[in-house]
């Protein structure tokens, strides 16, 4: 069919009802996909971000192999999508949400806004269905988030190459470090909780890591409202120095432990930044897609079902600079992807249910820290 995509931003929580609204069973009742109730309308509409890997040309394929017309929601990120979900349980205005991760999930599940789906699929890496396995959300995609440095600056002569999270509560580091909000940013909430396994598991058993978060704050850490503001406005070591708005005043960065290898890809095989692997400090993000509760279960199925598909999954690295979900799968060689990525030897240890348990009052504790520091 034709492809029709429209993309929207949310700004604002009252939204038209979508047209795949129809009379549905309790979800408490429901045992399977098969005692929920919906209209198959032949339209898609998926809640996201701006998450690189729905291509045009992917989402076009779906459309002509499957016959469904697709719309997206387009928010600012994952915290943004959850938020989304929460205010409109009951409300149905999308069938398909993608990009709520392992930090995010749980509390979407403990809300009964996601429904069981149908997809099939296979050959899925047991490291990625560790944070979650189970019917109502699929990984899609997953990486490793970790401090990135800029290694023509910090080369143990100019800048001593941090080996603790304490390293960087040293005057040499004033103002030189950029992390997203906890608040605001996936990969802030995720480094955020790394943070509390990996104090809690560390030789100074005096300290609690509210205490770190409080000499960060006093060492003028730099806190953005998201990524794209910390790794592409602040770090020095990215690609940020080509783009409008470029201010370069953090020579250390919370981004991914692969995206050095992103930059050396786009670069000829060439990056001076490099990924620091301070044991305990990353955090395994996965990211999936969950068909909404009241949706278009046929079409949120079959999306998942075609984005797990080895032809589509296996281009994750390339499409989405993330790694794909399928057992064996691999970074690219070409131009240097793979050498310059790692994946770290000791991540945090965090469940999911621990998380959701605890952010409100982590996320509480974090403000009260910063304000302290």
């Amino acid at each position: 069919m034709k492809k029709i995509t429209l993309i929207v931003t949310l700004l604002v929580v009252n939204l038209a009802i979508s047209g795949c609204l129809s009379p549905k069973i309790d979800e408490t009742s429901a045992e399977e996909p098969s005692d929920y109730e919906w209209e198959d309308d032949g339209e898609l509409v998926i809640l996201t971000y701006d998450v690189y890997g729905l291509t045009d040309e992917m989402l076009s394929q779906f459309e002509t192999d499957y016959g469904y017309e697709i719309t997206l929601l387009k928010l600012d990120d994952a915290g943004s999508i959850l938020d989304h979900l929460l205010q409109h349980k009951g409300l149905q205005v999308a069938d398909l949400a993608i990009g709520l991760d392992n930090t995010y999930l749980q509390t979407a599940l403990d809300n009964n806004v996601l429904w069981e789906h149908f997809a099939q699929f296979e050959n899925i890496s047991e490291s990625v269905l560790e944070p979650y396995d189970g019917p109502f959300a699929a990984p899609f995609d997953h990486g490793y988030i970790c401090l990135n440095y800029d290694t023509e600056i910090v080369d143990g002569e100019n800048y001593t190459v941090p080996e603790s999270l304490w390293d960087l509560t040293e005057e040499e580091w004033n103002g030189k470090v950029a992390i997203p909000s906890p608040e605001t940013s996936s990969p802030g909430r995720a480094f955020m909780t790394a943070t509390t396994d990996y104090f809690s598991n560390d030789e100074d058993n005096q300290t609690e890591w509210t205490d770190w978060w409080s000499a960060m704050s006093s060492n003028d850490v730099i806190i953005t409202t998201g990524w794209s503001e910390a790794y592409e406005t602040r770090y020095t070591g990215g690609y940020g120095e080509w783009t409008e708005g470029y201010v370069g005043d953090a020579h250390v960065v919370l981004s991914y432990c692969h995206s050095p290898g992103v930059e050396s890809w786009y670069n000829g095989n060439w990056t001076k930044s490099a990924p620091l692997d301070i044991p305990g400090s990353s955090f395994h993000q996965v990211e999936y897609a969950a068909a909404i509760e009241g949706g278009n279960l046929d079409a949120a199925s079959a999306f998942i079902e075609y984005l797990l598909s080895p032809e589509v999954n296996s281009k994750m690295p390339v499409e989405n600079s993330m790694y794909s979900v399928l057992e064996g799968s691999e970074l690219p060689e070409e131009n240097g992807y793979k050498f310059h990525s790692i994946v770290p030897q000791d991540p945090a240890m965090v469940s999911s249910n621990a998380i959701s348990d605890n952010m409100e009052t982590w996320l509480e504790q974090w403000n009260s820290a910063m304000v302290a520091g």
